[in-house]
């Protein structure tokens, strides 16, 4: 290899490497900053994560490969990072305030902020299956230790517990599903794998198999039911700021794995898996919103939601293999990631504004985090209440809200693929939005029509990344025409 080429490949990873550089530097530069004055640690946090969406955003409108194929740089590379950074940072303003409150402020967490970050950035530029992979774990194990974070709360060090084996469980499936993907096709590129099966060079059977394990062990990412069994109590136990960040940053990466490998390597055999996905979208919206419903713990609720959001998702994938659908599809995904991901960090920051400082280890439902400790909110904190009302709305579908520019695009390219089986398909996100009403609106019904005194957190940070999420959600939300564009123009071929 010259030194052009590697001078060419360095730069197709610069904005991850230099993430990573950074965050390696700040572990070391944290080793000075005394226990008191953790706030510079987060504020090189901060400085490194926009450093690197400076650069990540220079590279727009640009596509190239690096690694001989390994990763590719492209809008759809640069439209998620976008993504991932912005969670990163509205991870960092939320977290301050809330570790130093719950006595658990140390500076190796905003490093592992960081590195989870990267994984999630390479996740976007793969174009492999082994990077894939290695995304997959570079991102979960730092979040494997974040949500230990509160150690040596019982039920901090559970959901830390639970997450790695369902996450080292999943990713051994991913890679049994990418063994017998390189056995059908001899290779391991996404590209080289759709390729091979439009030569008729690929064991079809094989390669179903390999593309249904790659599918189940992304389903554990992805929170999609049946392989969400992890998600409440992950989210209930682990630390909320590493939770709102789990909700945003780690479904999204997940499902840029899942349009990585079935749009570019899979979609040869997208009428095998069609079925399967339209059966992992339909159920995943029934029981998410179903168990949703019977939820008293704010945290839970939101862990079922995100399952049932995931859906939602799923149903634009379960169309990729319509051609007459497949790019609005796609667009309509990313579409809604972002949609969703603004509206989680918001609604997250209003919880971590009401959750009590508890460090006893017997008092895991009296911190806050009940639904009925948000009565009153409307009177006590109207600002705070106003943007969780418009999250809830959000999250529901009601306009003028991004929830329901995204499910408009997402039910309308359903419906595009022209099929009875869409056509209800469609139809069970309807009706489950229609369902989700009761417990979202539940919230808005508390926090405004009953008597309380909830204990409000005054922290700037907090009250910020509320508000900017809020107005954020109704505003872009009358652009949703030019933004959808925008992630159209993100789309792959």
């Amino acid at each position: 290899m010259t030194l052009s080429d590697l001078s060419s490949n360095l730069i197709t990873i610069l904005p991850i490497t230099v993430l990573l550089a950074w965050g390696c530097l700040l572990l070391l530069a944290d080793l000075w900053i005394p226990p008191g004055r953790k706030w510079l640690t987060a504020a090189l946090a901060a400085v490194g994560l926009s450093l690197t969406l400076g650069i990540s955003l220079a590279q727009a409108g640009s596509s190239t490969v690096g690694f001989n194929g390994m990763v590719e740089v492209d809008n759809f590379a640069i439209f998620l990072d976008v993504i991932f950074l912005g969670s990163g940072l509205f991870a960092i303003a939320i977290s301050h305030d809330y570790l130093k409150r719950m006595e658990i402020e140390y500076g190796e967490y905003y490093v592992l902020l960081l590195f989870s970050v990267a994984g999630m950035m390479l996740m976007s530029v793969a174009a492999n299956l082994i990077v894939v992979f290695l995304a997959l774990e570079m991102l979960s194990i730092p979040l494997y230790v974040l949500a230990g974070f509160a150690r040596p709360k019982l039920d901090s060090e559970e959901s830390a517990l639970k997450y790695f084996l369902l996450g080292a469980f999943s990713g051994g499936i991913f890679l049994y599903g990418v063994a017998l993907t390189f056995g059908a096709t001899q290779t391991t590129s996404l590209r080289g794998v759709m390729a091979s099966a439009q030569a008729g060079a690929a064991n079809l059977i094989l390669l179903t198999l390999g593309g249904a394990l790659l599918l189940i062990g992304l389903g554990f990412k992805v929170a999609a039911v049946p392989f969400h069994m992890w998600t409440p109590d992950v989210y209930h136990g682990a630390p909320t700021s590493v939770t709102a960040f789990m909700a945003a940053g780690a479904k999204t990466a997940g499902f840029t794995a899942l349009l990585r490998i079935l749009v570019i390597a899979l979609p040869e055999i997208s009428a095998d898996l069609t079925p399967i996905l339209w059966g992992l979208a339909a159920l995943t919206m029934i029981v998410g919103n179903l168990l949703a419903i019977a939820q008293k713990n704010i945290k839970r609720l939101l862990a079922y939601s995100s399952i049932a959001h995931a859906g939602y998702l799923l149903m634009a994938l379960a169309v990729y293999g319509q051609a007459q659908a497949a790019d609005d599809a796609m667009a309509a995904a990313l579409f809604y990631l972002a949609a969703f991901a603004v509206a989680s960090f918001g609604a997250w920051a209003v919880i971590i504004a009401l959750e009590k400082t508890d460090l006893s280890l017997d008092t895991v439902n009296r911190k806050g985090l009940m639904l009925e400790d948000y009565a009153g909110l409307g009177r006590k904190s109207p600002l705070l209440a106003a943007a969780m009302t418009v999250f809830m709305l959000s999250f529901t579908g009601v306009p003028p809200t991004l929830g329901f520019a995204g499910k408009f695009f997402l039910f309308r390219t359903t419906l595009e693929a022209g099929t009875p089986a869409f056509v209800i398909l469609a139809l069970i996100g309807v009706l489950t939005s229609l369902l989700s009403a009761y417990y979202y609106l539940k919230v808005v019904v508390i926090m405004y029509m009953q008597a309380g005194d909830p204990e409000v957190r005054s922290d700037a940070w907090l009250s910020l990344t509320a508000v900017l999420t809020a107005a954020a959600t109704v505003v872009l939300s009358l652009f949703s025409t030019p933004l959808f564009r925008w992630a159209s123009e993100a789309i792959f071929h």
